[in-house]
């Protein structure tokens, strides 16, 4: 970040292309609370950047030199960040980079605020977000306190982020386009390394190697917590302490697991002190491992036995994360982000053991042309784990089709005896509202998201009128 990077809270300007992005958003709330000017492009309009809009930054969605404001065209005194799902033809970007503004990527500025504090990471294919979000509410909630930088709306706050003086910054490390490579951690959790992303890596191998190179970044004297069982070789630092995890051995692990009447309770095993009867705040199978992890980060940073049950008693949860929007006897609805295989295996298994009796089914829309191609038999594998499974067509994000690559894919795999249908994203409301669910649960990572509110309505709706 040249000069800027020693400045970068000296800056009068800032200009975030793709800002209604989850990760994007989060910095440009950060800059906006230091006085900041703050605006932005994005494609489309949405609930998020809607509520940017209303905070004070300046939105517009044409991709248009003239709409970027005055504060933002100094070339001195504005930084212009970006994501990687940005083309590099894109006008405004084109613009700012001819006219020699210093250009970033997200990454780069997060990793500039892992060198100004100390950075508490969570990497891996899947678990990254809760694991993060879970982390940064143990530790706000202590004597410690922190800064956080999340991939997904805490339910605690409202927000995807957290301010405050604390020396400590929680940030989701993404491995998508290499980011992570920017942060330097003064503590990780690496949680998966399922391969994902083979339209940037390539190979398996590659992605591997991916996060090996992100273990040689952590600060001497700091720490890797890594789950059990993975893959990839790890090439930490001498002075870098080294923890491992799991639901039921390693350094950090759950003993006396109890699941019963929409609760979760375990206790906490750890090489510093055990802590017993530890209550999830959000009562998710997943999230037993995903709490191991952010009280394992949490608890080698100072917090203690108290601070680590109360975090974990009164953790809200993520949006779109095993998200909750429906509980009745009569119908449950919830949303997940869930979008790689593993992902959705372990929702998938989490739903059968809160619902071991009842019918449950997935509207799943597919995220990405090159995903759905690489392991559209583990999605149906996964997949095949629920009772009825409905597919929309896929979700492109930055991509063009690909010849012979659609949800039918998936479709024609799912295991014999799951009911299944193909629809049009664009009838999945007039197909729930045809329909009787048990527990139907919204998959993906695409805009199918966007139809949950409106699900919700009609579905308790429904519920009122018996």
């Amino acid at each position: 970040m040249n000069n800027k990077e020693n400045n970068i809270n000296q800056l009068l300007a800032i200009y975030f292309i793709g800002i209604g992005g989850i990760g994007m958003s989060a910095l440009a709330r950060y800059f906006l609370k230091r006085g900041v000017v703050v605006a932005g492009y994005d494609k489309t309009p949405s609930e998020l950047t809607r509520r940017l809009e209303c905070e004070g930054m300046l939105i517009h969605y044409e991709e248009n030199i003239n709409e970027i404001p005055y504060a933002c065209k100094q070339q001195q005194s504005c930084l212009v960040v970006y994501t990687p799902a940005i083309p590099e033809q894109h006008q405004e970007l084109c613009w700012f980079r001819e006219n020699g503004f210093e250009v970033q990527k997200r990454a780069q500025v997060l990793g500039t605020l892992t060198r100004s504090h100390k950075g508490l990471c969570v990497a891996g294919t899947h678990g990254k977000t809760t694991t993060s979000t879970m982390c940064a509410h143990i530790m706000h909630q202590s004597h410690l306190d922190c800064n956080a930088f999340l991939g997904g709306i805490s339910k605690n706050y409202g927000t995807n982020y957290i301010l405050s003086d604390s020396d400590y910054v929680v940030i989701e490390a993404d491995e998508f386009d290499r980011s992570f490579h920017w942060l330097t951690p003064w503590m990780t959790v690496i949680t998966s390394t399922d391969p994902d992303h083979l339209d940037i890596y390539g190979t398996k191998e590659a992605y591997l190697e991916s996060f090996r190179h992100y273990t040689t970044l952590i600060q001497p004297e700091g720490a890797l917590i890594i789950h059990q069982g993975l893959e990839m070789q790890e090439a930490i630092p001498d002075s870098v302490r080294r923890y491992d995890y799991s639901l039921s051995s390693g350094d950090f692990h759950a003993e006396n697991i109890k699941i019963a009447n929409g609760e979760i309770s375990f206790d906490f095993i750890s090489p510093i002190e055990n802590v017993p009867n530890i209550v999830l705040g959000q009562p998710v199978p997943i999230n037993i491992e995903n709490g191991i992890a952010a009280m394992a980060m949490a608890q080698l940073n100072g917090c203690n036995a108290e601070e680590l049950r109360y975090g974990m008693k009164t953790y809200g949860g993520v949006d779109r994360r095993f998200d909750f929007k429906i509980k009745t006897p009569q119908l449950v609805l919830l949303s997940d982000y869930a979008h790689h295989p593993k992902e959705i295996y372990q929702s998938a298994r989490s739903i059968r053991q809160l619902y071991q009796d009842r019918h449950i089914t997935a509207i799943f829309q597919p995220h990405l042309y090159t995903r759905t191609r690489d392991f559209y038999l583990d999605f149906a594998e996964a997949l095949s784990q629920l009772d009825e499974v409905i597919l929309t067509e896929i979700y492109p994000a930055r991509e063009e089709p690909i010849e012979g690559v659609t949800s039918q894919l998936i479709y024609d795999h799912l295991k014999p005896g799951v009911k299944r249908e193909l629809i049009r994203k664009d009838d999945v409301i007039s197909y729930v509202r045809s329909r009787d669910f048990d527990v139907l649960i919204i998959l993906g990572a695409g805009d199918l998201d966007n139809m949950v509110p409106q699900l919700t309505k009609l579905l308790n709706e429904r519920i009122k009128k018996g």
